[in-house]
Parts: structure tokens; C-alpha cells; sequence
């Protein structure tokens, strides 16, 4: 399906690797006015090859879906950049957003974070609360985080507060940042959000307007070690304040130490 020539309000980003199902799952969430976004759809790599007919006939689709395609599996990073590349050159968009195949969307999700970012223009970067959910175990937790710029920038010292499937950003901040970085595997999001976060005011809408799915066998839990690494490696990065740029550095120290089944806890803890 070739994309329209005409202004949307955002397009969304996903990127897929052998996980079709999961695809289908989350774009079964997806809400928002049909003739004014479009779905941009990274298949990096994967052995059955997904295409918008495939998905149409699993879902009744009323909006764009682009496939863009590796001919062989690169990594969420280089996958996501094909896609903001492909985006930067062939669409007309206001915002671009992101989703995980297997997390799922409020449905008034898009409707809220597009009308937010009209209404405070100067916002470059936007997410929101969610919630971390096993389907396996049952076990789940909600996810909070502050919400304005000044304690946004405070708390990137030790966490990363944009979950990566909430967000969304002004497409034309592309042009003053660029891409996704590929020198911090595993943490490319964390990097690309201080990027973002440096460049133009920020927030974080007090909802819960996703829900995130906890696979054991995903990319962030199979490699926390080297992505805590990595993290500390972009805090020291793009931080500024040196205590703040010692302590979040020391925190991921301890988290390297710490079972991951342990930190879980602590979050559902922390946040109830």
C-alpha cells in the first residue's frame, strides 16, 4: 500500500521480528481519525516476511500500512532508523510515534497525545504512565513517572522516563538530532530521548495510555547487563551535572548486581 501525498498528524513506527502475532495484537489497539495517520512497519529480517495484505486479512484496516523491509535481521536500532529515514522522505507528518508489537494502546491513547502537542506546541517529546504486564505469570505493575521537563531531566540521571512505546515527537526535530545512536546497543532509546530532551521542552502525561508486555525472552531482559552498561555509558554521555552524572552511573552498578525477578519486584513495589 503507497502512503498518500498529504499532511497526517502522526505516523506510527513499529518494528518486527518474528513477531507477527504480536503485530497484529497491537495494531488491534490502534485508534485514532483513519485519514490522518499512517503505520510505518519495520520488518527486520524476519523468516515469514510481513506484508499489508497479511495484516489486512487478520485486521480490518481503514489507514495506511507501510512495510518496509531488511533482507536480514540489523537490530531494533538500525531497524527503527530505516524507518525514521523512510518517514523523513516520504511523508508528510507532524508528529511520529512509536509501539511494540505485543503492547497495547488505551484507546484514547493517540487522540489525547496528538491534541496535547497541538495545544503546547513547544513540547518536542511526549509520553505517558503504563503498565508492565506478564501474561504468563499475571504478574503486572504500574509504571509512574514525573511529568514536567525540569523533574523529566533530573530523573534521566537514573531511570529511563519515556517508556519507548508510549512516545511520541515532532518529526522535525529529526533534522537537529538525528537518529537513533548506534554506539549505545540496547539503550539507543535512552540516548535518542536525552537527545531529545536537550533540544526542546518535554513531558509526561499522568495516564496510563499503554500496556507494555514483560517477555522473559525479549530483547531488554535477555540483555540487561550489557544495556545497564550501556545506559552508564550514555549518561555519562549526555549528562551535565556532575553529581547527578556520578550517581545514575552508581545506580546502574547496582542494578548490574541485582537479580532482575528482584528489581521487578521493587518496581511493582515502588510504584504502588
Amino acid at each position: 500500500m503507497s502512503i498518500p501525498d498529504k499532511q497526517f498528524d502522526f505516523c506510527l513506527l513499529i518494528a518486527c521480528y518474528n513477531n507477527f502475532e504480536g503485530l497484529i495484537l497491537s495494531l488491534k489497539t490502534v485508534s485514532y481519525y483513519p485519514d490522518r495517520f499512517a503505520v510505518v512497519v519495520v520488518d527486520d529480517g524476519s523468516i515469514v516476511s510481513v506484508d499489508s495484505e497479511r495484516i489486512k486479512s487478520q485486521i480490518g484496516i481503514n489507514y495506511p500500512v507501510i512495510i518496509v523491509r531488511n533482507e536480514k535481521n540489523e537490530g531494533i536500532a538500525n531497524a527503527l532508523n530505516k524507518g525514521l529515514e523512510w518517514i523523513e522522505k516520504n511523508a508528510k507528518t507532524k508528529y511520529i510515534a512509536r509501539l511494540d508489537c505485543g503492547d497495547l494502546c488505551d484507546y484514547e491513547r493517540f487522540y489525547k497525545q496528538v491534541a496535547y502537542m497541538d495545544k503546547y506546541p513547544e513540547t518536542g517529546l511526549l509520553g505517558s504512565w503504563c503498565i508492565f504486564e506478564d501474561k504468563r505469570s499475571f504478574f503486572r505493575y504500574k509504571y509512574k513517572t514525573p511529568v514536567s521537563h525540569r523533574r523529566i531531566k533530573k530523573a534521566m540521571y537514573f531511570r529511563n522516563v519515556f517508556i519507548h512505546p508510549t512516545v511520541i515527537f515532532k518529526a522535525s526535530l529529526l533534522k537537529k538530532v538525528g537518529y537513533y545512536p548506534r554506539d549505545f546497543m540496547h539503550a539507543e532509546d535512552y540516548a535518542f530521548f536525552w537527545k531529545l530532551i536537550k533540544t526542546s521542552p518535554s513531558h509526561i502525561m499522568d495516564e496510563f495510555l499503554v500496556t507494555c508486555e514483560i517477555n522473559s525472552e525479549g530483547i531488554s531482559l535477555k540483555n540487561r547487563r550489557n544495556q545497564l552498561a550501556a545506559r552508564a555509558k550514555v549518561i555519562a554521555r549526555y549528562g551535565t551535572n556532575p553529581f547527578f552524572k556520578i550517581s545514575g552511573m552508581l545506580r546502574t552498578k547496582v542494578l548490574h548486581i541485582l537479580p532482575k525477578e528482584l528489581v521487578l519486584r521493587l518496581k511493582k513495589l515502588i510504584n504502588t
